[in-house]
């Protein structure tokens, strides 16, 4: 799978754009792929704060994340338009019976594929070597288009569940 997403992202959304990460419980489908596209983009293209139209860019990547942004340069986001945008999600969590909403359920990348495990079997996972510290780990707290782009998708050894899995390295 071509893993480099950088290039989808919108170039004329400023660094501190808000960005939200949805994880699916599932790959979407093909079809439901499509479906959603056009559900993301009628989204963005009609996303407002108070009235005004929000800077906005929704897509789906690698099948399985929905990516929101709202570049705040123009119009900030007010607390209607993120529920706007939460209602959304849960429109798609109904059409499609996925979650998405699920934060225990993590995301890697194992044999070129995303895989989800449950918080609680990470240890595990790392114990019998499914997953180790070089692990690319989805980290759907990004908050901005920055740290998507450069803290989205990294080794498990430099996320924040790294330093809590990870046994600390002793300096010798």
């Amino acid at each position: 799978m071509n893993w480099n997403f950088k290039e989808l992202l919108p170039e004329d959304f400023a660094p501190d754009s808000r960005v939200w990460v949805y994880q699916s419980s599932r790959l979407f489908t093909m079809g439901e792929a499509l479906q959603l596209e056009d559900l993301l983009n009628h989204f963005a293209a009609n996303w407002k704060s108070h009235g005004t139209p929000v800077k906005g860019f929704g897509t789906l990547f690698f099948g399985q994340f929905i990516i929101l942004m709202a570049d705040e340069s123009a119009t900030g986001v007010s607390g209607c338009s993120t529920d706007s945008s939460v209602r959304l999600i849960k429109d798609i969590e109904g059409i499609f019976k996925v979650h998405m909403f699920d934060r225990l359920n993590l995301a890697f990348v194992i044999k070129d594929k995303v895989q989800l495990l449950p918080q609680s079997q990470v240890k595990y996972a790392l114990e019998n070597k499914f997953i180790d510290e070089n692990t690319i780990f989805f980290n759907n707290v990004v908050q901005t288009k920055e740290e998507l782009e450069n803290n989205w998708m990294l080794p498990l050894k430099e996320s924040w569940l790294g330093k809590r899995v990870l046994p600390a390295k002793t300096e010798g």
